[in-house]
């Protein structure tokens, strides 16, 4: 009897899905969609998407198109289809999502390095479940790196930003949806982009480090390096790319000064950080050398 009453309660539940629009005109989506279908919508209720249109089927109107000859023939492609088994274009498929949203982080979307590569909204985002994929940390970071392989390689290096301990993630650097500044950064250049986190190394200082000043990537790789720091290159050889005559002997220092177990100071330990502490800048009236 408790079963009875539970179908009967499910079959009387089902209609009131379909709402007023679907008596004016609207396709009847959810004859065909049903809970049992073998492609699953009904989750899209659950969401926020599914409120659209005055919900029903017209939230799917909203999204998909009138689709009255897909309404007519389930053979024929939906005005917009996402998949799986066919697609529209891709503008069609953005512009169905970007008739909503165009504003907030999705701003500068035209014209980003994902919209010039041919990517969608959907090529990340699923609007039908319930807990967006690429909205949640874990899941997002994984379709980031499921196409930049390079920096998925870089986080297994020694020394990494600590992206695969999940105590950061690409989100908090770039916008997906694009930006102003490079490489769909947040912020308008690296060093700004940087300096949310490592406030300590911000000017303006007394005497200033030009390269660390103009550009952080000029000594250290964002998101993993073989050299500790996320440099680019190991001390002295790092320093010695500029500062190759400067009140030192204009040699490279290399391995040769390890020799005859007397050590050159300037290449063993922090090597020219030995001295030169301070290179990101100094406010010490004798730091002109950025010693202190």
């Amino acid at each position: 009897m408790a079963m009875r009453w539970l179908l009967l309660t499910l079959a009387l539940c089902l209609p009131s899905i379909a709402t007023a629009a679907e008596q004016e005109g609207v396709p009847e989506c959810l004859g065909c969609h049903t809970l049992t279908a073998d492609v699953a919508v009904h989750a899209v209720f659950q969401t926020v998407h599914g409120g659209l249109g005055g919900g029903g089927s017209g939230s799917c109107v909203s999204c998909h198109g009138a689709s009255e000859e897909h309404a007519l023939d389930p053979t024929a492609m939906p005005g917009v289809s996402f998949g799986p088994r066919r697609e529209s274009a891709a503008a069609e498929r953005a512009g169905a999502c970007l008739g909503c949203h165009s504003g907030g982080g999705a701003l500068h979307w035209a014209g980003s390095e994902h919209q010039r590569e041919g990517m969608v909204c959907d090529s990340c985002h699923d609007s039908h479940r319930q807990q967006d994929p690429a909205l949640t940390d874990t899941q997002a970071q994984q379709a980031c790196l499921s196409c930049h392989t390079r920096v998925q390689a870089e986080l297994l290096l020694p020394s990494r930003h600590p992206i695969a301990e999940g105590k950061t993630n690409c989100g908090d650097c770039h916008n997906p949806h694009g930006s102003l500044g490079e490489a769909s950064l947040h912020q308008a250049s690296v060093n700004d982009s940087c300096l949310q986190c490592h406030q300590e190394k911000r000017g303006p200082f007394l005497w200033e480090h030009p390269p660390a000043a103009e550009d952080c990537s000029l000594c250290h790789r964002p998101h993993g390096a073989i050299h500790e720091r996320l440099l680019t290159a190991r001390g002295p050889a790092l320093c010695q790319q500029c500062h190759v005559a400067a009140f030192h002997p204009s040699l490279p220092y290399g391995a040769e000064g390890l020799a005859g177990g007397s050590g050159n100071q300037n290449v063993l330990g922090k090597n020219c950080l030995n001295c030169h502490s301070q290179v990101h800048g100094s406010n010490h009236p004798s730091g002109a050398r950025l010693t202190r």
